[in-house]
């Protein structure tokens, strides 16, 4: 005889739309990544840059950041790669080839135009 789900655990999401996961058993039946795996698997189908993957999971482009530290390391320790496609000058063409971090340079050092291009990430 089916006695149906013990508990409804209600989520609330950095949006505000209530998600429900009901739970039989102790385990969930409406399994829920973390924001940091749904940005590995996004990277892994396709190239993105931070706006991409914040409006795809809605959340803030500077979140989306903080993450990209901690997903380099652990695809890392799975034997995959997190490649970054430098920022670039749109008006000069000066690449960011030697930048170590993620965030996107505010200006150019070469020309000091502040149009530059976002870096795109993607999973190897």
């Amino acid at each position: 005889m089916y006695e149906g789900p013990r508990f409804v655990e209600y989520l609330f999401g950095t949006d505000g739309f209530r998600v429900t996961r009901a739970q039989h058993g102790g385990r969930s039946l409406f399994p829920v990544q973390t924001t940091r795996q749904q940005i590995k698997e996004l990277l892994s189908q396709s190239e993105c840059n931070a706006r991409d993957i914040s409006q795809a999971l809605r959340i803030s482009e500077k979140e989306v950041y903080q993450h990209l530290g901690h997903i380099a390391k652990s695809v890392a320790a799975q034997k995959k790669r997190l490649l970054v496609t430098p920022s670039r000058c749109s008006e000069c063409g000066y690449v960011f080839s030697d930048r170590t971090r993620f965030t996107k340079p505010s200006r150019c050092p070469r020309c000091r135009n502040e149009h530059v291009v976002e870096p795109k990430y993607r999973i190897e």
